[in-house]
C-alpha cells in the first residue's frame, strides 16, 4: 500500500515541487534525486517500474523534465530505408515470427546488386540512411557483407550504411574464419559507418537460454560492441521488453548499457523495443505473455532516461513497436527521437506489428508539432540537418 505525504500547501518552486506533496515519500526521494542528476540506484529504478497513478505522473513529469534539459524541446529524425535482405535464419529465436528455414518455401535471399539498387533507390529519394539487417543465412559469411557495403558505397556514395547487428558479425566472422576485430575492421574499410545494437534482447542469460538459446551470450555481445566502439564504428543500443522478463532483468540491462558507454562513449541512442507478440513461437506456445502494457511501455521509456540520461542523451520511441498514439506519448515521457521514415520493415510486422511499415517526414513533421515540440531532420550521428521550428 502507498503512504502518501500530506502538506497544508504545495511549495512554490520548480516543477517536481508542485506535485510532491501528493505522492509517496520514497518515490519523491528518488525524483527528486534524479531532478539534482543522480542516477536511481537498482532497488530505485526496479521500484520505479511499479509507479502507479500520481507516482506514475509524477515519473513521467521528471523524466520529460530531465529531458529537456538535456536535449531540450526538439524531436529529431532520419530519414532511412530498411533492408531485411534475408529471412533465412538458423537461430530460432522464440520471439521470432520473421525467421524462416534453409529450405522453407518462401525463403529469400536478396543479391548483393539487389540489396545496393535499394540503397540507391534510397538515396535518390533523400534518404541519408540505409539500415541493412538479415537472418543468418548459412550459406553467407563476413565477406558478404563486406560486398554489400562495397557495393553501395560504389551506387551511393553519400549514404550512411548502419547495417548488421552484433550476432551477424559473430556469424559472419565465424563464417570467414575471422576474429571479431578482423571482420569489423574489414567491414569499416568496406564502407560500414555504424552498426545497430540489436541482438540484446534481455542481456541476461538466463532469460536469452529460454528466448534466444541460438544466440550469443550476454559477454559475447557486450564483446562485440566494445570492440565497434573501440574501432570507431558507433552503435545504437536496445533493449526487447515484455514477454518472460521482469523488471530487475530490465534494470540490470539498463545499467550495463550506462557501464559499456561511460567507458567506450560509442552509444548514438537507446531504443526500448516492446516485445510484439502475436505471431511469435513463444507467444503461441505459452511461454511468453502478450506484450508489455501501455504503462510498462511509458515506464520503460521515462526510467530509461532517468538511468542513461547522463550517459546516452538520445532515446527513441520505435513507433513500429508502440504505435503512433503510445510513441507520442512516450515522446512526453523522456524519449527526444522519433526513429527513422523506413521505407521498408518485415521483421516487426512479421511478427504482428500493424503501425505501418514506412512513414513520411511530413508525417513525423505533424506529429511533433502536435506535441508543441520542433521537428528536425537528423544524421545517424545526431547531427541536425534540417530544422522544421517555427
Amino acid at each position: 500500500m502507498i503512504k502518501r505525504q500530506s502538506c497544508n500547501h504545495a511549495p512554490s518552486g520548480d516543477l517536481f515541487n508542485r506535485i510532491s506533496c501528493s505522492i509517496d515519500p520514497a518515490v519523491s526521494r528518488i525524483l527528486e534525486r534524479a531532478l539534482e542528476g543522480k542516477p536511481p540506484s537498482r532497488d530505485d529504478a526496479i521500484g520505479l517500474f511499479g509507479c502507479k497513478g500520481q507516482e506514475l505522473n509524477a515519473l513521467i513529469m521528471v523524466a520529460d523534465e530531465l529531458r529537456r534539459r538535456t536535449v531540450g524541446n526538439t524531436v529529431t529524425y532520419v530519414v532511412n530505408r530498411n533492408i531485411n535482405f534475408t529471412n533465412v535464419c538458423i537461430a530460432k529465436c522464440g520471439f521470432c515470427a520473421f525467421s524462416r528455414a534453409p529450405d522453407a518455401p518462401d525463403r529469400y535471399l536478396f543479391s548483393v546488386e539487389e540489396i545496393a539498387k535499394r540503397a540507391e533507390e534510397a538515396w535518390r529519394m533523400g534518404a541519408t540512411e540505409v539500415c541493412i539487417q538479415g537472418g543468418l543465412h548459412p550459406k553467407i559469411d563476413a565477406s558478404f557483407y563486406a560486398e554489400i557495403c562495397k557495393t553501395i558505397k560504389m551506387r551511393a556514395p553519400s549514404i550512411h550504411i548502419h547495417a548488421f547487428s552484433p550476432m551477424e558479425i559473430v556469424h559472419g566472422a565465424e563464417g570467414a574464419g575471422l576474429s571479431i576485430t578482423e571482420s569489423i575492421r574489414m567491414l569499416k574499410e568496406a564502407g560500414l559507418d555504424s552498426m545497430p545494437g540489436t541482438a540484446a534482447e534481455i542481456l541476461d542469460d538466463q532469460i536469452r537460454r529460454i528466448i534466444c538459446p541460438g544466440k550469443m551470450t550476454t559477454k559475447k555481445w557486450v564483446e562485440v560492441i566494445k570492440t565497434a566502439h573501440r574501432l570507431g564504428i558507433p552503435t545504437t543500443s536496445t533493449i526487447m521488453y515484455g514477454h518472460v522478463d521482469k523488471p530487475e532483468h530490465w534494470v540490470s540491462h539498463l545499467a550495463l548499457l550506462r557501464e559499456i558507454q561511460i567507458e567506450t562513449s560509442g552509444f548514438t541512442e537507446f531504443v526500448p523495443l516492446s516485445f510484439t507478440y502475436p505471431n511469435t513461437p513463444i507467444y503461441r506456445n505459452g511461454m511468453a505473455r502478450p506484450g508489455a502494457t501501455g504503462a510498462e511501455d511509458v515506464k520503460m521509456h521515462a526510467v530509461s532516461r532517468l538511468i542513461l540520461n547522463d550517459a546516452i542523451r538520445n532515446i527513441q520511441v520505435s513507433w513500429v513497436k508502440l504505435g503512433l498514439k503510445l510513441a507520442q506519448l512516450c515522446l512526453n515521457a523522456g524519449a527526444n527521437d522519433f526513429g527513422g521514415t523506413l521505407m521498408d520493415e518485415s521483421i516487426s510486422r512479421a511478427a504482428g506489428a500493424s503501425a505501418g511499415q514506412s512513414m513520411s517526414a511530413e508525417e513525423f513533421n505533424r506529429l511533433i508539432s502536435d506535441l508543441g515540440r520542433n521537428p528536425a531532420q537528423r544524421s545517424t550521428t545526431y547531427q541536425i540537418l534540417r530544422s522544421f521550428e517555427k
